[in-house]
């Protein structure tokens, strides 16, 4: 896991297959104070489907996800009432 700037964590699955990038994404957010960004890249094809509803039922928020090249980004915001045991 790396930092690209004080304000957004950047977690790197790429080359990982799921369900490892939603356990990434999850162990990163458990560590931000609510309102915090994370940023994630995966390669895996359902990940984007997978983040989805893993903000979905935890309560983050996806800011947004862009697949270019077959390389999501994707962005969340760590929700002000974090469930980091939902999902």
């Amino acid at each position: 896991m790396s930092e690209r700037d004080s304000n957004v964590r950047v977690v790197d699955c790429r080359g990982m297959a799921c369900p490892e990038p939603v356990w990434q994404t999850r162990r990163a957010l458990e560590d931000l104070p609510p309102g915090a960004e994370l940023e994630v890249l995966a390669t895996d094809p359902m990940a984007e489907l997978d983040l989805a509803v893993f903000c979905q039922r935890t309560g983050h928020e996806l800011v947004r996800a862009d697949t270019r090249d077959g390389l999501l980004r994707a962005r969340i915001r760590v929700s002000p009432a974090q469930r980091p045991g939902a999902g």
